[in-house]
């Protein structure tokens, strides 16, 4: 499959099945995949980041050797925000490498606080934060009260998964 021809060709549901189905967990075909969201022009990067982070979510081993790359993804101001919604959904299903946590968590904090950011954004920043609030659990009173103070602005979204962290955390 030629994957550049593939992302052009349509997004959809049906084409992102495709392209995660060819990548399985073959290290060098999500290499492929990696290189045209991080290089390819705008659409194609747009396009690629959805069965990317499909791909990551099936198989979170693939992504240990692109930390590097990824993260400064979501501080880029150009990046579009399907690059950024791709990459902090993609944080929640892996371990995150430690000497990454503390740039992490001050990005997620930055999502949840920010009244611009997307829904989905948010949703998947809290749970990122959830996860790590597990290894640090000091975290745990500063998520609490951004929550606090977010929720009367937030979605449904926001909401469900706020409410289900609080839950936890009691």
């Amino acid at each position: 499959m030629d994957l550049l021809k593939t992302i052009q060709k349509e997004h959809s549901k049906t084409q992102c099945g495709k392209i995660v189905r060819y990548v399985g967990n073959d290290k060098e075909r999500f290499a492929e995949l990696m290189q045209l969201f991080l290089k390819g022009e705008y659409r194609v990067t747009q396009r690629a980041g959805w069965p990317l982070s499909i791909c990551v979510e099936h198989h979170p081993e693939l992504i240990n050797p692109w930390f590097k790359q990824i993260l400064p993804l979501l501080k880029k101001k150009d990046a579009h925000i399907a690059v950024v919604r791709n990459v902090v959904r993609l944080l929640q299903f892996v371990t995150i490498p430690k000497r990454f946590h503390g740039q992490v968590m001050n990005d997620c904090f930055e999502f949840v606080a920010d009244n611009d950011t997307a829904p989905a954004i948010k949703a998947f920043s809290l749970t990122i934060l959830e996860n790590l609030a597990n290894e640090y659990p000091d975290i745990k009173p500063e998520l609490k009260l951004i929550i606090e103070e977010r929720w009367p602005y937030e979605t449904a979204a926001f909401k469900s998964r706020a409410r289900k962290i609080l839950k936890k955390f009691k």
